[in-house]
């Protein structure tokens, strides 16, 4: 009966460590989360943290709307008995209801964050939550390869706040979905003890990363993941779970690429040339600074965690574990070749070698494996003493050491303000390129409208979506040209969104927001109502008349469809390229030589003739684009001048114009 009884003090005694070190890792990352997110965290509670790109009154863009979007699509879905890994708003009615994959598996985790603390606050913590679970994944791997708790520990953290792993994590999907990597290595460690469970276990983790559509991530880590098991042990059982694992990840991935990428916009794979613009050069490795113009190429790793690990790399090959020093050693260096793209001539290769590479335009998405990677071989560096003032050293300079300020306060704007009182689709002005990240404003208002739209925002939108919003985009300069009422009126729109705040210092679209509240107001619609800069037009009905500012008289104002102004004037950026000119008399185009020919109107009709004093919006069209030298894209005409004189008798005003 003692017998008994010790043993089961010494039980309890176990479990309670054990529960006690949890939450002192837990403690750990926590702290490690809000010192990554300083200062913006002490926003918590009315901002993002993400970002903080500028709002203008409107809600920041960023791909933290588009991620929180798609967590929260996920318990909306389920609250109204439907199938959650559906999208029944976005592109719609042109594409079919989208799959909602990036909901997967986090989305779960937020439904609940997102009821109880509202959608801004459930964000924030769940942001701080990623830290804490992946310093716990990392740490509990660490500790299944027998390492001591502290060295452990500062491994975890060394992953957690991985410079890469941070700045993927401020709004990119990335970041929170790397966590899986460790904890398919701890589960393969805990099924190396004896339960076929974990091996599901380990399965699962992996066939979660393509399935919640980070491709590009599982193109390393499903070949990472057989080569650590087949390192780690030579059980036949083991092997082929860890086989079965990869292959129920290889079929994610190709459910991922039939159902979402094979029918989108980017079914035909990435140039070189995008890969090229994304790729990181070798001073990225050990630059702190933060350029959010080139955030997909910060792949900082450190000044002297990298040497640490490097150290732990030749104490593991000195200890003759060479497996485990390979798996780790490539693990770590072969993601930071590939970040490099094509400044080297190995990713072109694999570019034309296997086609799965051709897809992703970011070759250092990749970067996690390497993160954890080297968190493993800094923790096992410091593994080789004994002594806690050792690990609280370590502890110490990963957090100095790795600590960089890319978090700020975004604003949330006003979703439910701006949430049309109308039953039938909604339109939001400006019209974006699907692909284009300022679409993430309209995922986040559509929490609140709850309506189907014909916009949105994915790199992998279908391709109907593209070439309707290449159509809708005429009314972000209120260019109604080409039918665009009986457009509307066929995709069933019975709202329209103006967000002004998305006109002003956008480089994605001129500052035209006065022009498209004038096209709208010559076509029928009325303002209903307005949050902030946010102005929802109804047609028909009564409406308001809000305070509207009129651009200067003195200068043209150039829509989409032409680059912007270099030396001597700007080149046609599209066949159809209009511009608004304010006077009265005969309009002078003059242009550069050029073998096109321009077909040339104003306000709809043919000719130079400006009718009345006002405002006229001039386009011109050509058959086609041609490349120029010195110019990286194809291009139009040159506009050199665009001036008015008074009209005199009747001289033809079609010979004012001057191509």
């Amino acid at each position: 009966m003692a017998l008994r009884h010790g043993r089961g003090a010494g039980l309890r005694r176990t479990a309670s460590r054990r529960a006690g070190y949890v939450a002192l890792g837990a403690a750990l990352y926590l702290a490690a989360g809000v010192a990554a997110t300083w200062p913006a965290v002490q926003n918590a509670r009315s901002q993002f943290l993400s970002g903080g790109a500028p709002a203008n009154g409107e809600a920041s863009p960023g791909d933290h709307l588009q991620t929180l979007y798609h967590y929260w699509l996920v318990g909306h879905q389920l609250e109204h008995g439907r199938a959650p890994w559906r999208d029944p708003y976005t592109f719609r009615p042109e594409a079919k209801p989208q799959p909602n994959f990036s909901g997967w598996p986090y989305g779960i985790l937020f439904w609940p964050l997102g009821a109880a603390l509202g959608l801004v606050v459930g964000w924030n913590v769940l942001q701080l939550l990623f830290y804490v679970l992946a310093g716990l994944a990392a740490c509990a791997w660490l500790r299944e390869l027998d390492l001591p708790r502290g060295p452990a520990l500062a491994g975890g953290l060394a992953f957690a706040i991985a410079p890469y792993r941070v700045e993927q994590s401020v709004g990119h999907l990335l970041g929170p979905i790397s966590i899986l990597i460790p904890v398919s290595l701890w589960a393969f460690e805990r099924a190396r003890r004896g339960s076929n469970w974990w091996l599901a276990v380990a399965g699962g983790a992996m066939a979660s990363i393509p399935l919640s559509g980070q491709v590009h991530l599982a193109l390393g880590a499903i070949p990472f993941f057989v080569a650590y098991a087949l390192c780690r042990t030579r059980d036949r059982r083991l092997v082929l779970g860890a086989i079965g694992g990869a292959v129920a990840a290889i079929a994610a991935g190709a459910l991922v690429r039939e159902t979402l990428i094979k029918h989108s916009t980017q079914a035909g794979g990435r140039t070189l040339g995008e890969i090229s613009f994304y790729s990181a050069r070798t001073g990225d490795f050990v630059s702190r600074h933060v350029d959010h113009s080139r955030s997909e190429q910060f792949v900082f790793l450190g000044w002297a965690t990298p040497i640490v690990a490097v150290i732990g790399l030749v104490l593991l090959l000195r200890a003759r574990r060479y497996s485990l020093a390979a798996i780790l050693g490539l693990g770590a260096v072969v993601p930071i070749v590939l970040a490099v793209g094509t400044h080297t001539p190995i990713y072109s290769a694999l570019w034309h070698a296997l086609p799965p590479f051709r897809f992703p335009r970011v070759p250092e998405r990749l970067l996690p494996i390497g993160a954890l990677c080297i968190a493993g071989l800094f923790a096992y560096a410091i593994a080789q003493t004994r002594r806690s003032i050792v690990t609280a050293l370590a502890v110490v300079l990963l957090l100095v050491d790795l600590h960089v300020h890319v978090y700020g306060r975004s604003a949330p704007g006003d979703p439910a303000g701006a949430a049309p009182s109308a039953a039938g689709r909604l339109l939001e002005l400006p019209v974006f390129d699907p692909g284009v990240h300022y679409g993430s404003v309209y995922l986040w208002y559509d929490t609140a409208a709850h309506r189907q739209r014909p916009g949105g925002y994915s790199t992998t939108a279908p391709k109907p979506a593209k070439q309707i919003a290449d159509r809708l985009e005429r009314l972000n300069c209120g260019d109604w040209s080409g039918d665009l009422t009986g457009e509307l009126r066929r995709l069933g729109i019975d709202s329209i969104a103006l967000h002004r705040g998305l006109f002003i210092r956008n480089p994605a679209v001129p500052s035209t927001g006065w022009f498209a509240a004038r096209g709208l107001l010559g076509h029928g619609w009325n303002v209903q109502h307005t949050a902030g800069p946010v102005w929802i037009f109804e047609r028909g009905g009564i409406g308001i008349a809000p305070t509207r500012s009129e651009p200067a008289h003195s200068r043209s104002v150039f829509c989409q469809g032409w680059f912007a102004k270099k030396d001597s004037g700007r080149y046609m950026s599209e066949t159809h390229a209009p511009f608004w000119i304010y006077g009265s008399g005969v309009l002078r185009l003059d242009f550069a030589p050029s073998a096109l020919r321009p077909r040339v109107t104003v306000d709809g009709r043919e000719g130079l003739v400006l009718r009345s004093r006002g405002w006229h919006l001039v386009a011109v069209e050509i058959p086609r684009l041609h490349e120029v030298a010195g110019q990286k894209r194809k291009v139009g005409l040159k506009l050199l001048r665009a001036s008015t004189f008074p009209s005199r008798g009747n001289r033809s005003p079609r010979r004012a114009s001057s191509p």
